[in-house]
């Protein structure tokens, strides 16, 4: 009889089955994936302007956080430095700052959002005084087509 018991038992054994519940891995990944929605344009700094489109393809990305100065089509400078980014600061206080910043970071992209309303002699001497304030190139951004 012993042998009959033994035979039961051992079909009775189930097997175990490793799976992994991936359902709370999903639940993380939804809300990592919102997180990064929500704050991803809030890390896009500087005024709001109407970038003119250009097919050129977008630069590599740099390791410093870049310098930029907007040109709204009034006419007005800002940068995205200070504890008030979003007020007009004067052109010879611009490239003051860019000064300072270029010399305890020389490596940081210098990169300049102008309206496509503004005149294109604006842009160039803007760009012009970023260069004689230490910027060894200075970027336009433009939006794709």
């Amino acid at each position: 009889m012993s042998g009959f018991h033994a035979g039961r038992r051992a079909g009775r054994r189930r097997k175990l089955i490793a799976e992994i519940n991936v359902v709370p891995y999903i639940d993380v990944t939804l809300v990592l994936l919102i997180v990064f929605m929500v704050t991803a344009p809030l890390l896009m700094q500087g005024v709001e302007v109407e970038l003119p489109q250009s097919p050129a393809s977008p630069i590599d990305g740099e390791r410093d956080e870049p310098l930029i100065v907007s040109l709204k089509a009034d006419g007005s400078y800002y940068i995205n430095l200070g504890a008030e980014p979003d007020s007009p600061v004067p052109l010879d206080r611009i490239t003051r700052q860019v000064t300072k910043v270029l010399k305890q970071k020389p490596k940081t992209p210098v990169l300049v959002w102008g309206d496509k309303k503004i005149p294109y002699g604006e842009v160039v001497s803007l760009m012009s005084a970023l260069q004689g304030a230490g910027a060894a190139s200075v970027g336009l951004v433009t939006e794709a087509p």
